[in-house]
């Protein structure tokens, strides 16, 4: 093991967890997730897809099929 790969294994998990948080903020701000949030401890938060990111589901699903067939 190099002795560095512990400490790089923690700042590429760090700057994902960063990342990924950053994202969500961002995706509720545009108001495509909604985020719920448990008084528990430790603190557990749910996001999910909100009624109109639901909407482009079909349109996703869609522009797939026109990929595998086209592509």
């Amino acid at each position: 093991m190099h002795l560095f790969e512990p400490v790089l294994h923690l700042l590429i998990t760090c700057f994902s967890d960063a990342m990924l948080a950053n994202s969500l903020k961002e995706l509720e701000a545009d108001g495509l997730v909604e985020r719920k949030q448990y008084d528990e401890m430790p603190v557990r938060v749910e996001y999910n897809l909100a009624p109109k990111t639901k909407s482009l589901i079909p349109i996703l699903l869609e522009l797939k099929k026109w990929g595998e067939e086209n592509l």
